[in-house]
């Protein structure tokens, strides 16, 4: 693995990463190819990996019985993929993480990576790093479904992904929303007149 891991940036964002930790990372580190709509997790399936998104873009989604899909969110390039509530149960991940694009991931084993924890702390300061900007992403979207109609819930995703209405499917952006595509189209036709 090349030193110049995009995984090993981001944990340096977040922590002193002391040179024998880097390496010992390094190791465990792997690159993976994901052609767009294959899977990163899939729902009902255990996953032991945790990756980071060189390129490319992910989505998380639940699946009803029905085949319904609710996407719960997006992942774009430098960010971290895992089905962490499954690794932590060691069960079946309850929802799939697929790619949108053509990706490249550094994928680690999670009970690898987790024999680094008792050895320096800036291994748990990246975890908890990250389950932080978990929980403000869960509360977020939580909040914007308690408090705001579909159309405000349309406006918040244009802001926060500016870029991914020309990248991903109408019926994906109407999943994460919460409506169907026809109510988005009328939703954007109204945006636009």
């Amino acid at each position: 693995m090349n030193k110049q891991s995009g995984f090993i940036a981001l944990i340096k964002t977040i922590t002193d990463l002391p040179p024998e930790q880097e390496e010992k990372f390094i190791a465990l580190l792997s690159i993976k190819h994901i052609n767009s709509g294959e899977f990163f997790v899939k729902a009902g399936r255990i996953s032991r990996n945790i990756a980071f998104v060189n390129q490319g873009l992910f989505r998380y989604f639940y699946t009803t019985e029905e085949g319904v899909e609710f996407t719960k969110g997006f992942f774009d390039s430098r960010s971290v993929l895992s089905a962490y509530d499954a690794l932590l149960e060691n069960s079946p991940a309850h929802y799939s993480i697929e790619a949108l694009e053509d990706a490249v991931i550094e994928m680690v084993d999670y009970d690898k990576f987790r024999q680094l924890f008792s050895e320096d702390p800036c291994w748990n300061e990246f975890l908890v790093a990250l389950l932080q900007k978990g929980y403000v992403a869960k509360v977020r979207r939580e909040r914007e479904f308690l408090l705001m109609d579909a159309e405000q819930r349309y406006l918040t995703f244009l802001r926060r992904y500016p870029d991914l209405e020309k990248r991903i499917k109408q019926h994906i952006i109407a999943s994460y929303i919460g409506i169907a595509p026809e109510s988005l189209s009328r939703i954007r036709k109204k945006q636009t007149s």
